[in-house]
């Protein structure tokens, strides 16, 4: 299954899941990470970390670490 931090600039993905059940997951879905949400890729910085997503009408950035956690649907 891919992972966020493996897509490009510009692509719209859908959120499967969320890998883990420590603070750090439990964050990500509060911040909108919920299995079915759809996001776009919006840009990533010159070294690839961090990159910028927007979903339910807002932006937001997270690491690579971070946006490697969250699984997509093929």
């Amino acid at each position: 299954m891919k992972s966020l931090s493996a897509v490009q600039v510009g692509d719209r993905v859908t959120v499967n899941s969320i890998e883990g059940d420590d603070d750090i997951a439990v964050r990500l879905l509060e911040m909108g990470l919920v299995p079915g949400v759809e996001l776009t890729i919006v840009g990533c910085a010159p070294l690839g970390d961090p990159i910028e997503i927007e979903l339910i009408g807002y932006r937001l950035s997270l690491r690579k670490t971070e946006a490697s956690r969250v699984l997509l649907t093929d």
